[in-house]
């Protein structure tokens, strides 16, 4: 089996473990992650802070957002362009797009000066703790771009999918941190 089988049966595999725990104490798990990445954010005096709109099998961010709202934090989400996105400046009211995921209306783009977190969603990794994603390559497209600006990616996960096999390629976005419940 290639390395790129491996992926895709691994992918299917996580996908497969994600949607069966969409209900399975979701809102506990997710409450844990967002607990521990708030008090990491917080540590980590950030400021400017990449977030993404959570689709239903990834753990749920909205009530993270509200609270960094309230602290004046500076919060950035993906717009889709094409086969990646870009950045814009989170903001109310958000419409649902391609794929499913939720976006704020069209907004300027973010000159891309500096992240200080990129809180990034998984469907697993592996040994070199580097993401697989859905297989869309958009994550891995702006991070080719963007890399130099951001200082630190956190995965997070509902479930940890882990494969002990190198599975991801060299331009596959690698975490600084992972949190799961």
């Amino acid at each position: 089996m290639t390395k790129e089988e491996q992926k895709r049966a691994f992918r299917k595999e996580s996908i497969a473990i994600l949607r069966a725990n969409i209900g399975v104490g979701a809102y506990k798990k997710d409450h844990l992650v967002r607990e521990a990445l708030y008090q990491y954010i917080i540590k980590s005096d950030a400021r400017h802070i990449m977030l993404y709109l959570p689709l239903v099998m990834e753990v749920n961010l909205y009530p993270l957002i509200a609270k960094l709202r309230r602290e004046n934090k500076s919060l950035y989400v993906p717009f889709m362009e094409g086969k990646s996105f870009r950045l814009v400046k989170y903001r109310l009211p958000l419409q649902k797009k391609r794929f499913g995921i939720k976006e704020p209306n069209y907004s300027r783009q973010y000159k891309l000066k500096s992240i200080d977190i990129a809180i990034v969603p998984i469907v697993g990794l592996d040994v070199t703790r580097r993401r697989v994603g859905f297989g869309k390559g958009m994550y891995d497209r702006f991070f080719e771009k963007n890399n130099k600006n951001i200082k630190q990616v956190v995965f997070v996960a509902r479930e940890l999918c882990y494969s002990k096999e190198v599975i991801t390629d060299h331009y596959d976005v690698k975490a600084d941190m992972i949190f799961t419940p």
